[in-house]
Parts: structure tokens; sequence; C-alpha cells
């Protein structure tokens, strides 16, 4: 019979999974991080590991949406400091790539490639996925009403615009890196000048 655990301690047992979690992506990437070794780290018995998580793959999607949160915030931060007149396409171009430099520097973030990002799609719940398009299109929506936007942009189309841009960083390696921040400003700027 699994352990009743208190509030506080359900919360402590969840946070250290997630840091936990945190840290074997960084160390292991997704296919190498196991449930073994997080309930290890964390000192729990793999029994309880499930009473917070139906798979190690919706704990690990779990650390990388809160990295992406994260940096949502700094991206709204960002044009939310601007004044009107300062809201132009060089400027939201350059706030973007800015924050695009800035995924690079999070470890979580920056260790995901094509590949590791398959094996954890093919292993999330449809409904887990779609709620994640669900978020990143509000994200767009809230962009939209901070900055002067076109009257007919389609938001779902630019939201999976900025994705495509980011799923580019991905490839920096195949891009060539001594070029990739010029050839991301291009993209964004090109995008975002047909929003404003």
């Amino acid at each position: 019979m699994p352990k009743c655990y208190s509030q506080q301690e359900k919360e402590d047992i969840r946070t250290r999974l997630k840091e936990e979690a945190a840290k074997c992506l960084v160390q292991y990437g997704i296919r190498k991080t196991t449930v073994d070794e997080l309930v290890k780290r964390v000192k729990i018995p793999k029994g309880t590991f499930y009473l917070f998580y139906q798979s190690k793959e919706l704990l690990l999607f779990e650390v990388i949406l809160e990295k992406h949160e994260q940096v949502d915030q700094k991206l709204m931060e960002a044009v939310g400091s601007l004044n009107e007149k300062d809201c132009t396409a060089e400027k939201l171009t350059e706030i973007i790539v800015n924050i695009y430099r800035m995924i690079d520097d999070i470890p979580v973030l920056k260790l995901l490639n094509s590949e590791e990002i398959e094996v954890l799609v093919r292993k999330l719940p449809q409904e887990v996925l779609e709620e994640h398009l669900g978020y990143d299109r509000s994200v767009v929506d809230e962009l939209m009403q901070v900055i002067p936007v076109k009257k007919d942009v389609d938001t779902k189309a630019l939201s999976a615009a900025f994705r495509g841009i980011y799923f580019t960083t991905i490839h920096k390696d195949k891009i060539g890196e001594e070029n990739f921040y010029s050839a991301l400003h291009l993209l964004v700027y090109g995008l975002v000048s047909q929003m404003i």
C-alpha cells in the first residue's frame, strides 16, 4: 500500500522530481533518463513516482514547459517595456532574436535536438500536445495584444511560424553556426515585418 504524504511532502517530492529530471535531461537526454535514476536521486520508491506522473515523458515535458514559460515571460516583459513609437519591426526582431539566444543558454532547452524531441512527442498523449499548441497560440495572442498588429493576421499561422523558427535553432549546426544568428535575424524580421 502506498505511503500517504502530507501536502507539503507532495510538493517537496514534486519539486525534487522536477529538479532531478532537469539535471538528468542535461546529463543523459530524454532517451537515457530513466524512472529508476530519478527515484534513486529523489530517494523515493518507484511506485511513488507514479503517484505524481504517469510516465517519465510527462515529467520531462513538464520540466521543459516550465523553462519554456520562463522564456515566454521574458519575451512578454521585453515587449511590454516598449513604448508605441519604439515598437518597430527591427526592435521586435532584436528582442525575439535575443530570446532565441537566451534559449541557447538554458541547458534543458539547449540540449534538445530533433531526435530527442521526436522521442518525447511520440510518447506523449495527444491531448497534452494539443494543450501545448494551444498554449503557444495564447502566447502569440498575448503578444499581439501588446504590439500594433495588422488586422488580418492569422494567429495560428503566426504561432506555427514562430515554432518553425524555433525548430531551425535545433539545426544550428546544419545551417552553419557562424552565420546562424544573421540568418535567424532575417527569418524573424521577415515574420515580424508581416505582423506589424
